[in-house]
């Protein structure tokens, strides 16, 4: 079941916890807020895994909507230099 179907529960899953809080929960806002960090570490592993898997940057971008480039800098893992 880990394919659209699967994705498209989470986003389910997502949309009902914005009308409960929208519906008085204040106090999950902040979870709610996180998952944005989760979300973008899950999508960082999942480029990072499909590059071990041999998959290109230009296969990555076009699957996402980005450039090439875009998809390079903005998951590539950081050199060296960058680090320090």
């Amino acid at each position: 079941m880990e394919n659209s179907e699967f994705t498209a529960f989470g986003r389910r899953v997502i949309r009902a916890a914005g009308r409960r809080i929208a519906a008085g929960d204040v106090e999950a806002l902040p979870d709610l807020a996180a998952l944005s960090a989760d979300l973008d570490a899950a999508i960082t592993d999942a480029v990072a895994g499909l590059r071990a898997a041999g998959y290109s940057w230009g296969e990555i971008a076009a699957r996402l909507g980005v450039t090439r480039q875009a998809a390079h800098q903005r998951w590539s893992a950081p050199t060296a230099r960058e680090v320090a």
